[in-house]
Order: C-alpha cells, then structure tokens, then sequence
C-alpha cells in the first residue's frame, strides 16, 4: 500500500514538475549522499528537534548529528539493517517517516518529518536507493525484481493487544504491537524508542504455531479475544478487544507462521533474546 504522500509528490514530479519529460529536474537519488535537517522526535520526551541527517553509501550509513557542527554522530544507522516506512496517523504529521534499525539485535525506532513533502519523500526513495546498491553487493546473482521487496516493507499489522508474562500469573497488560515480518515487538506507546519485548516467530516445521484462545484458566485479561502463539521455548498469550482484531492478528501470524524459514532466518532465530 502507498501512502497518499508518495502518491502526491509522483503526481506533482509528472505534472507539475515535468520530472519525467526532463530527467535533468530528476532527484539524484542515487547519487549515494545525502545531508539536511529533518524534525527528529526526541527518543525521552515526545518533542521535535531539528536534526542534521547524512546519508553516506560510502560508508554504508544513515547518521544524524544533535548539534549542526557536531564532528560526530549522535547515532550511526547500518544500511544494512534499516527499514523506513510512512505512518502520518502514527507520527501525527502528513509526511511522518519512521526509522527503524537494529542494534545489538534490538530494535531501535526513530521518527522523523520535513514540513516540505517531497523533502520527506527524497529522502525516502535515497534511502531505497542506498538500500538497493547495499543489496547488489550482497546478493550479486539476484535480479532487480528479487531485490526491489526488501529495499523497504511495511508492517504485517500494528496495534493494541494485552499480553501477560512468562509465568502467565501476573495480569494482562495493554501494550502496543508491531508485526514486523518475523519479528513481534510490543511497546508501552506507540512512539517508544525502543521495544519493551519482541518475540521470533517461525514456522510451523520448527514447532511454532498460532491458536486461538487462551489455556483453561488463564485469568486477569479484561479483552475476551485471546491468541496463544506457541514457541518452541514457551507460549505467549495475548487478548484482543473485539474478534474482527482477533482475527487480523491471527491471519498476520500465520502468514509467517505458515512460510517456510529463510536460511538468514534461522541466524536470526538463533541470536534472538526473548525479553520477558
């Protein structure tokens, strides 16, 4: 799904901008560097800063700096590991981006927006673009059309669900979910920096599935739709407020669920730390 954003700026580059009759107008996305300031939300209390952001192919990096003049970087974000997608609804702003990446195997998000929309959008697609000359590299007897779905994804489904701990004793919390491919996160807020918890999921053949409702006895949910996902380690059980949730929640998990593992899967799998 394209987000009405990206659907604005083709318009306006076809038609009004005349991009595609003048390739000379085209944005070098690819030029393989990128600097300027973009509204980053501060990770602790919710507020807008302007930042100074650097994308360096080069150096296979995304930076950004607290300070203008800084000599280094607040945060160096690997190519490799980065997803950037748009969610204005989340975000609260028309041309929201949200940054994700990996640091010692957690995830890490950062939220970002320009006032100008096809400032936000550039900047996206030289994020693709990055992404697209890192994974020429590292899968060279891949064609274009294999490449093109990992330059960027958008989520299997966000939103509310309860969950319980470990021991399944202690009451059911609200928190909020991300799917993201096979990795689950949950987060006390939706604009958290970081996940409280994330969950591997893989497939049926290595002993991971989906079920709904929840073990005899479970108590302590106020939502009446619950999931059990069964690991091989244990079983987390979530509730959700109506069926309809329920069952969107459900179809995500067993598409995955349901797909065989990829052999870069199973390394991740093998790091992976469940966090209670």
């Amino acid at each position: 799904m394209h987000p009405r954003l990206l659907r604005e700026q083709w318009i306006r580059a076809k038609y009004e901008r005349k991009e595609f009759l003048h390739p000379e107008k085209q944005e070098p996305y690819s030029a393989g560097y990128r600097e300027g300031l973009l509204w980053k939300r501060g990770r602790d209390n919710g507020q807008f800063f302007s930042r100074k952001f650097v994308l360096t192919e080069r150096e296979g990096a995304l930076k950004y700096f607290n300070k203008n003049d800084a000599k280094d970087p607040k945060a160096v974000i690997r190519i490799e590991h980065l997803n950037a997608t748009f969610q204005p609804a989340k975000i609260g702003h028309p041309h929201g981006l949200q940054v994700t990446y990996l640091k010692d195997n957690s995830t890490r998000n950062i939220f970002v927006y320009h006032e100008d929309g096809k400032e936000m959008v550039d900047w996206f697609n030289a994020l693709r673009a990055a992404r697209f000359h890192y994974l020429q590299v590292a899968f060279p007897g891949a064609s274009d059309a294999d490449l093109v779905p990992k330059l960027s994804r958008n989520y299997l489904k966000e939103g509310y669900m309860e969950k319980t701990g470990p021991k399944q004793t202690e009451g059911f919390r609200r928190r909020w979910f991300t799917m993201d491919d096979r990795r689950l996160m949950y987060f006390k807020d939706p604009l958290d920096a970081f996940a409280r918890g994330e969950v591997f999921i893989g497939s049926k053949e290595g002993g991971y599935s989906v079920l709904e409702g929840l073990p005899a006895g479970t108590q302590g949910h106020r939502w009446a739709y619950g999931i059990t996902i069964v690991t091989p380690d244990r079983k987390f059980l979530f509730a959700c407020e109506t069926e309809a949730d329920r069952q969107e929640w459900v179809a995500a998990f067993r598409s995955v669920v349901d797909r065989p593992m990829l052999p870069q899967e199973y390394a991740v799998e093998a790091h992976f730390k469940h966090k209670p």
